[in-house]
């Protein structure tokens, strides 16, 4: 059986891969591959596509090593043809490229044929970030930052005017814009807080309200910088 997938390449002088050894290694990546995929997907969010790339990355990797088997050429020739591929995707975040190369590096250890090193390796670092991404989450959703966006009348100085509101609700509060609206009539300026306590959110608006004529306001969760690497 092994001569069918012999190479018409290969000779007496070079090592081939039997089809138990490729099996084996194929099977083994496919399983971390799933490993790593469902690992991602707890408390993440996450699409097919992005799974079904992480699930099938070691395997893929894995393949790719295994027929380059110690030929020098042959592993130039596939780093060049890595190097041209290019993911033409919304930018990923640092998350999501971790993730890809932990399923890479699970690939690469699987395909040199060291399936105990790549299962302890993928245990580890699977571990290692539902640990660290739990943490994460308890400390984001502690953070209680939020935009507050409110309209004031043009007669009303803003310099100050909701500090002893800010300083009984929120632990920081910064200006960061000013915009004239309705013809100039108005002004509406936009803070960053970080609320006390994310209960007394409406009791802070009310406060605002009765200082502002009851005109708009708006809050919302403070968004992160767009480039997070």
């Amino acid at each position: 059986m092994n001569v069918i997938f012999k190479g018409i390449f290969d000779s007496e002088f070079m090592q081939t891969i039997s089809v138990t050894d490729f099996l084996l290694c194929l099977g083994v990546s496919l399983v971390l591959g799933l490993i790593i995929a469902l690992s991602y997907m707890w408390k993440n969010d996450h699409t097919r596509s992005f799974l079904l790339a992480l699930a099938l990355l070691p395997a893929v990797v894995c393949v790719v090593i295994m027929m380059v088997n110690g030929n020098i050429g042959a592993g130039v020739a596939v780093a060049g043809a890595f190097s041209l591929v290019r993911f033409r995707s919304a930018p990923g975040s640092a998350k999501e490229i971790v993730s890809i190369f932990l399923a890479m590096g699970t690939g690469l250890i699987s395909g040199m044929g060291y399936l105990g090193f790549a299962s302890l390796f993928t245990a580890i670092m699977c571990a290692m970030f539902i640990f660290y991404n739990s943490m994460a989450r308890k400390v984001r959703s502690a953070s209680d930052k939020r935009t507050l966006k409110i309209t004031i009348p043009e007669d009303l100085d803003y310099t100050g005017v909701f500090e002893d509101i800010f300083a009984e609700y929120t632990k920081e509060n910064e200006l960061i814009k000013v915009k004239t609206v309705n013809m100039g009539s108005m002004f509406r300026i936009t803070y960053n807080l970080t609320l006390r306590d994310a209960s007394k959110e409406k009791q802070m608006i009310d406060r605002l309200r009765e200082r502002n004529g009851n005109l708009e306001i708006t809050v919302s969760r403070q968004e992160g910088q767009s480039a997070e690497l």
